[in-house]
């Protein structure tokens, strides 16, 4: 599926940003995480319920599964929580004593993006 180029500006703002928090493009996590970001800018009810409006819609753009999404999302939070606590509560703006949920982390993410990085 081709994107407008403000659409791909928008990803490469993700991109950047999970990629200071310490993930790599080398997880599919990372894509999924940075389309569900764009997504829930633009729409934030979708962070009302990521399983049943976020994660399907993750999951029918790259051909996939909501779970696998969501197993995906799990493991570059667990490589950005061992990597890149620091960042990590920067964004959020207080310290986290335990690794967040994907509800959790997309939701600080958006905030963190639609303040920040958002045009």
């Amino acid at each position: 599926m081709k994107m407008w180029p403000e659409e791909e500006h928008e990803l490469l703002e993700i991109y950047k940003l999970l990629s200071e928090l310490g993930a790599s493009a080398n997880y599919r996590g990372f894509f999924f995480i940075a389309y569900g970001v764009a997504l829930a800018a633009e729409e934030p009810e979708r962070l009302l319920m990521v399983t049943k409006r976020l994660y399907p819609q993750i999951a029918e753009h790259y051909g996939t599964s909501w779970n696998a999404v969501e197993r995906n999302i799990r493991t570059v939070i667990s490589v950005i929580w061992k990597t890149g606590r620091e960042g990590l509560t920067r964004i959020v703006g207080h310290e986290l004593v335990e690794k967040p949920c994907p509800a959790r982390f997309l939701a600080s993410l958006v905030i963190y993006y639609a303040h920040h990085c958002a045009a």
